[in-house]
């Protein structure tokens, strides 16, 4: 599956390409406005295109007829909070053919591009309705053992922040924010930085979108 990312919110993206790519799926690109979302469809073939709803320039439903246009062999998710009856029925009028809840975590969301990619029409039924309770992962599990400190540390790794930039933000040495970050790895049973962003991101551990922790 050829997936294009457009969200502008930089840190969900490039985790989501992240898993698509960990699944085995090819990443044609990942831009953080519609309109380089359109510049790119016109010149790369994607099979799936995921778009956020909102952008600092409005929604993207002004946008669709537009993409879809460019790439009518694409098809398109959209990627919401919420969304009302009346937005719901203007997006499957546009050509989408699936919505996915913000709240989901990221394999949920590569489990639904890989149905609208075969073919589905998927409407999320936690869309606009609270996410129902899900049984817990061995990383979510793992992850109860992580001290306050090391959570924030895992949030920070999240948001983009490396080894040097977290050590500034906390106000720690580099030598203790490197023993924190080690400290994460090997309780979340992970051999990298880039592994632990990858399980936050999939198992619901941290928010993409805010950097902030969500599990309970």
């Amino acid at each position: 599956m050829k997936v294009l990312i457009c969200d502008d919110h930089a840190v969900f993206a490039d985790s989501l390409a992240m898993v698509l790519r960990e699944s085995g799926h090819d990443v044609v690109g990942v831009v953080y406005s519609p309109e380089a979302a359109l510049r790119l469809l016109r010149s790369a073939a994607a099979d799936v295109c995921l778009l956020d709803l909102q952008f600092p320039t409005g929604s993207v439903l002004e946008s669709l007829p537009g993409l879809v246009r460019a790439a009518p062999s694409t098809r398109f998710v959209v990627l919401s909070g919420s969304i009302d009856a009346e937005l719901l029925e203007a997006a499957l009028a546009a050509g989408v053919r699936g919505f996915a809840h913000k709240g989901q975590q990221a394999g949920e969301i590569v489990a639904m591009l890989a149905r609208v990619h075969a073919g589905d029409v998927v409407i999320d039924p936690t869309t606009g309705s609270p996410m129902p309770p899900r049984p817990r992962s061995e990383a979510q599990r793992l992850a109860h053992y992580l001290t306050p400190r090391e959570r924030e540390v895992l949030t920070r790794l999240v948001r983009g922040e490396n080894t040097a930039t977290l050590a500034r933000s906390m106000k720690i040495t580099r030598s203790t924010a490197r023993s924190h970050v080690q400290s994460v790895l090997t309780k979340l049973g992970v051999h990298s930085q880039r592994e632990a962003v990858i399980a936050a991101a999939r198992h619901g551990l941290v928010s993409v979108n805010t950097g902030e922790w969500l599990l309970t």
